[in-house]
């Protein structure tokens, strides 16, 4: 103690601050991301009676060559008791001929459109409505047509949660790996996304899910009066819908690596962030408290490194702030290395400490994108 009154104003400000910032970063880390690497899942249920009937709803607007690669591996899943249903949302490709021929093939297939209309445009939550009112069963499970299963023992994944008193079970999308520096940057900022809401969701605070693999009741979507509550702003089907029906006593998770969907990632970081701005353009409808908890996750790292460069750059006892930062980086790349394990997510640690740097620049950037771009986001 007589050390740390011993040190003048300046150094004893950063060093309350240094220690702060790593506090609620360990804190992030320790009390939530930890509850996702020790979560022990249920074995899949050998009785095939024991799954309920499943319609898995797919929206798709111009996705000729998506439906082509991807929706077989959708309708050939290992389930005793599913359809499929594919909205041709206002598709000007040759999408409905795709879309044919599989009908000829998968009976389980079913397709709905929608046409074209000069005088009415409208987002993804209308064609979500419109193959949701489609759905002949209680359970709807929900993806993208860009994307796909990873294994054929999704649906029995995402079903074994369906038990009584839950209504609505989060899945994880993750990303193809691809070699490059940049798709190992979107899987690992995918991980750490998956962290935070898998993280807060099993405390008890769920606030989003992610559209490509979520699964919920059709009379909790109709009880909520679907997406009215924000009819008017283009996205927010999936964390904006959560935030108002979910709960800490009726929300499941699903994240073993056979549960997962893959996306293709971008291939260029412009179209990265472009998709990043448009998946952080809900944002600005959360509440205060919630948009405050979420930025102190990043914001708290950002200031760790800077304060850690600043404490070196003034020469502030280097061995104890070096040590202290080491110990810090250690923690959490633990942390990151068991949940990249649980995740099935290969070879992103080695990349872990450079993003952290990156992202200084890059969430820097997002958010002012985001706070001075009025403009709306289409989901196509």
């Amino acid at each position: 103690m007589e050390f740390f009154y011993s040190l003048g104003t300046y150094e004893r400000a950063i060093s309350i601050a240094l220690l702060f910032f790593m506090l609620i970063q360990l804190y992030f880390y320790l009390v939530f991301y930890v509850r996702v690497i020790i979560k022990k899942f249920n074995p899949l249920p050998s009785n095939t009676e024991a799954y309920q009937p499943i319609s898995v709803v797919i929206c798709a607007r111009n996705e000729e060559e998506n439906l082509k690669n991807f929706l077989p591996k959708v309708l050939e899943q290992d389930y005793p008791d599913f359809e499929v249903i594919v909205v041709n949302d206002c598709s000007n490709d040759n999408s409905d001929l795709i879309l044919d021929n599989l009908k000829k093939e998968y009976s389980h297939l079913k397709v709905t459109t929608i046409k074209e209309d000069e005088k009415f445009t409208h987002a993804k939550k209308l064609a979500l409505t419109v193959g949701i009112k489609a759905a002949k069963n209680e359970w709807l499970v929900l993806t993208d047509a860009d994307c796909f299963p990873k294994s054929d023992k999704w649906l029995k994944h995402i079903a074994s949660n369906f038990t009584d008193g839950i209504e609505i079970v989060f899945g994880y999308g993750g990303y193809l790996s691809e070699r490059g520096f940049l798709n190992k940057l979107i899987r690992l900022d995918a991980l750490q996304i998956a962290l935070n809401y898998f993280g807060w969701a099993l405390a008890g605070k769920p606030y989003m899910g992610v559209g490509r693999n979520l699964a919920y009741k059709k009379s909790l979507f109709f009880k909520n009066k679907g997406f009215a509550s924000h009819a008017g702003i283009e996205s927010g089907d999936d964390d904006l819908f959560v935030m108002e029906v979910a709960n800490k006593k009726n929300t499941a998770f699903e994240y073993r690596p056979e549960a997962h969907t893959l996306s293709v990632p971008r291939k260029t970081y412009s179209a990265w962030l472009r998709q990043k701005r448009r998946h952080l353009s809900t944002s600005k409808h959360y509440s205060w408290g919630l948009k405050t908890l979420l930025t102190l996750e990043p914001l708290s790292r950002i200031i760790v490194y800077v304060l850690f460069a600043v404490a070196l750059y003034l020469n502030y006892f280097p061995i104890i702030i070096v040590s202290a930062l080491v110990t810090f980086i250690i923690i959490r790349h633990i942390i990151l290395a068991f949940a990249a394990k649980k995740f099935d997510e290969k070879r992103l640690l080695h990349v872990a400490l450079w993003w952290d740097l990156y992202s200084i620049l890059f969430y820097t950037k997002l958010l002012l994108s985001n706070n001075f771009n009025r403009k709306q986001y289409k989901w196509k």
